[in-house]
């Protein structure tokens, strides 16, 4: 071979290898995965490829990578992959190969949890509906037609996978792969089915050769050597089904969803850091946040009842993509506590210390003299003073202490001090000047493709979930004019009710009991009288026993007079028309901006009902994401250049009581333990993706059902943020600087603050070395203080990240005697 041919050869190999990467083997024993026969420490986190774009996947993946994760996992979407059975569907949002190559690039693992039930808050849990109407099919049971549907998709989400070379023995990024979801949770419902249905789907996805391991979460049941791995708040008493299988933790909330009408719920990160750290001294090893970054709930993609369109979830990384902290810093620094025990915790002896009531150590030995521990204090209320190794330890209530050496503790759960974020800095555009337009919706039938029927029709069934929308009208004869009463009764989600076209009344359930009734005392005309309903879907349900026939609509229309007797009209004959006029002229389209179809006035008609608004906006300057603010308007959905941002619902205040301004992280956790803006909407400012707007106009497009004002509308972007650090000269070092040898005099704390989205640090809002007072937003300087502002300016100005050593040997000892604390507060800007 001459010497091109050698060099071509040479070529061709490494493109080879650049393409395919350099294949591993996955296995697992009893304590951990095993990756090329090493075991391993895995921090992973839940990234929904379609809640967000794909322009935004490569920074949230970097910064799960900067935040400490080893796994992106994802569930797989089957009602978007194949729309229509037989017709798939991978671009976009959907792109599930660009999105798993997008974490490879970044040189993390993924876990494919292809279900291809996935709950998730999605829409129908992710089954396309047209499942629903196969003959004969029972879901998630030993069901002929079901089953031959899940494992074609099964096959062919993992046929995919195989092509584009993505499973770790190809030299792809999945190293694990699940069937089912939270099966266990839901079994006893389905009987022996269920017994059977668990093993069948078992062997279904072994008889597809991934050669990855196969996971089974919620599932106590799940047969050899399916793993069966735990969901919750917290997964430390959790063990595995046989003693030959690893602790995988694959739902570690770090929130809680979002529903409209209900408050805001949130987690404490030293509660969250506390869950963590006591699964992994117990001897977990694989953890999952869901989410680590939530995302939005993009057009009708929502599940039900009534979830909102927000899937921030308080994750670490937020709806928009921006950092949270310091939920995001203070669990990277325990990732990077967790990683220096790796190598003891996969291969060392295990000991339990009790250290008193409600504490304990747990110590992991590679030899006699070689340890790690974890110091915990599990009592929620009073904190103690420990003596382990015959060294004294101060142990917070509700908090884990780690020491990756047995003696010097790098991290504790309840001690943060990661930066924090105070506020954001916003540019606001108003859309008060702007030019409205608008198209009234006639109300009841409004085509020639309505159908009547003699009885009241479940929704689901009927509109086959192609709109939110049915009307449901019929007509009420009187022969004289008269005071009635009028009684609706709707398995969910919500209807508006008019009579002689005229709004008489709105109902609406919620997210746990969407069922609702309408009682109204009404005035019929003598003659005939109209009576229209439109029963509005927020969500087709995702969840539960038997969640896939679970219905919606009227199922009682009852009219009685002012004697009491009563009329059913539920079986009179009523006439149906499946969605809105308004989208069925396709009026978020873009093409129909110019449409003759709007009406365009001086004076926007605002408060009405069944209307839809047009206007245009210019984008703000940057790069960013934006929000629209719709706090002025009722219940719709919106549209910008065409997409769908999501379903809105600003009147539907969440209730007056229950939420705390300071949650207490200690004790166990719920979704109801920590909530937020009670008294107010669940939700007022919708993502719009940067890269859905351009330069010049962009069209907007509200369908408004209830009712609301469109001229207060406002756009806003994020232009910077105020961040703050407070480190006490007492504090562990950062973790990263840990060496266990260092002499202790090497071993300096140090405030160190970043910025997100490339800006960097324009001014020193307070600086002071001493004894400040107060806390984030709101610090003073105490009696003890030295003025260091000239000091942080010289750091920190200019640079996107600064660390400040937090010693007296810098700033001197103003105050001999007095433990002191350096506070900071700064602003980032573009």
């Amino acid at each position: 071979m001459g010497k091109y041919g050698i060099l071509g050869l040479i070529l061709f190999i490494i493109v080879l290898y650049g393409e395919l990467g350099f294949s591993v083997t996955v296995t697992y024993d009893s304590k951990a995965l095993v990756i090329d026969g090493r075991r391993r420490i895995l921090q992973s986190g839940s990234v929904h490829y379609p809640r967000a774009t794909p322009e935004m996947w490569p920074e949230i993946i970097e910064k799960a990578k900067e935040g400490g994760l080893d796994v992106i996992e994802t569930y797989v979407f089957w009602n978007y992959h194949e729309p229509v059975k037989g017709q798939y569907y991978f671009e976009g949002r959907f792109d599930l190969v660009r999105f798993v190559k997008t974490v490879h690039d970044a040189g993390l693992f993924v876990h494919l949890r292809i279900g291809p039930y996935a709950c998730a808050e999605w829409n129908y849990g992710g089954f396309p509906l047209w499942l629903h109407f196969i003959p004969g099919i029972q879901f998630r049971t030993i069901n002929g037609p079901f089953q031959a549907e899940m494992e074609r998709f099964l096959a062919k989400i993992v046929n995919l996978m195989k092509e584009e070379n993505l499973f770790a023995s190809q030299g792809g990024p999945i190293i694990l792969a699940q069937v089912e979801n939270e099966y266990g949770n839901v079994e006893w419902a389905y009987g022996v089915g269920g017994e059977l249905y668990v093993k069948w789907a078992a062997e279904t996805a072994l008889s597809l050769n991934t050669s990855v391991p196969w996971v089974m979460c919620s599932q106590s049941d799940a047969p050899d050597p399916i793993i069966n791995t735990c969901n919750g708040f917290y997964c430390d008493t959790f063990t595995s089904n046989s003693p030959s299988k690893p602790k995988i933790w694959t739902e570690d909330y770090t929130g809680w969803f979002l529903s409209f009408g209900y408050p805001v719920p949130y987690r404490p990160v030293e509660d969250l850091a506390f869950a963590v750290a006591r699964f992994f001294e117990k001897g977990g090893t694989f953890h999952n946040y869901y989410m680590y970054f939530g995302g939005t709930n993009f057009g009708r993609t929502a599940g039900g009842p009534l979830v909102a369109t927000s899937y921030d979830y308080d994750a670490p990384i937020n709806e928009y993509g921006f950092i949270r902290q310091p939920k995001f810093g203070h669990l990277r620094d325990l990732h990077m506590a967790i990683k220096l025990c790796e190598e003891y915790l996969v291969n060392g002896d295990h000991a339990h210390q009790s250290l008193g009531i409600n504490l304990e150590a747990d110590v992991y030995y590679k030899t006699d003299d070689d340890c790690a521990a974890f110091l915990a204090n599990y009592g929620s209320s009073v904190d103690a003073n420990v003596t382990f190794n015959g060294k004294l330890y101060f142990l917070p209530a509700w908090s884990v202490s780690i020491l990756p050496d047995c003696k010097n503790v790098i991290f504790n759960t309840a001690k943060v001090v990661a930066q924090k974020s105070i506020s954001d800095a916003t540019s606001e555009l108003s859309l008060s000047t702007s030019h409205w337009s608008w198209y009234m919706e006639k109300v009841g039938v409004w085509s020639n493709d309505s159908f009547t029927a003699t009885s009241l029709l479940e929704q689901i069934s009927t509109t086959k979930d192609t709109s939110d929308f049915l009307w449901y009208s019929t007509s009420i004869e009187s022969d004289e004019k008269k005071d009635a009463f009028l009684l609706i009764q709707s398995l969910g989600h919500a209807a508006l009710v008019f009579l002689n076209r005229k709004v008489l009344a709105f109902g609406y359930g919620y997210h746990d009991d969407a069922s609702f009734n309408i009682s109204e005392k009404i005035s019929l005309e003598q003659g005939n009288n109209t009576l229209d309903i439109i029963s509005m879907l927020i969500g087709v349900q995702n969840y539960g026993p038997w969640f896939d026939v679970m219905g919606a609509g009227l199922y009682s229309v009852i009219l009685a007079d002012l004697k009491n007797t009563k009329e059913d009209y539920s079986s009179n004959k009523w006439t149906y028309q499946v969605g809105t006029e308004g989208e069925s002229l396709g009026l978020d389209n873009t093409d129909l901006a110019n449409s003759s179809l709007w009406t365009r006035g001086a004076s926007v008609p605002t408060n009405q009902s069944l209307i839809w608004y047009k206007s245009t906006f210019m984008a703000p300057e940057g790069k960013g994401p934006l929000s629209l603010n719709l706090a002025s308007m009722g219940k719709g959905q919106a549209w910008v250049n065409g997409q769908s941002i999501g379903r809105y619902w600003s009147t539907y205040l969440s209730p007056s009581t229950g939420c705390t301004d300071h949650c207490d992280y200690r004790g166990t956790y719920d979704a109801q333990k920590c909530q937020s803006k009670c008294g107010q909407p669940a939700q007022v400012l919708y993502h719009v993706p940067r890269t859905w707007v351009h330069a010049g106009e962009n069209l907007l497009v509200l369908h408004e059902e209830l009712g609301g004002n469109p001229s207060k509308i406002s756009v806003l972007t994020r232009t910077g943020q105020e961040v703050c650090g407070h480190v006490f000269e007492d504090d562990s070092i950062p973790v990263d600087l840990w060496k266990s040898n260092a002499d202790s005099t090497s071993r300096i704390p140090e405030v160190r603050l970043t910025c997100d989205q490339g800006w960097k640090i324009t001014s020193i809002r307070f600086a002071s070395f001493g004894n400040p007072k107060g806390d984030c937003g709101s610090f003073a300087q105490g009696s003890c203080h030295t003025d260091v502002l000239s000091i942080v300016q010289q750091a920190c100005i200019g640079k996107k990240t600064c660390l400040i050593p937090v010693a007296t040997a810098k700033f001197g000892n103003l105050c001999p005697g007095v433990t002191k604390s350096l506070a900071i507060e700064a602003l980032c800007t573009s």
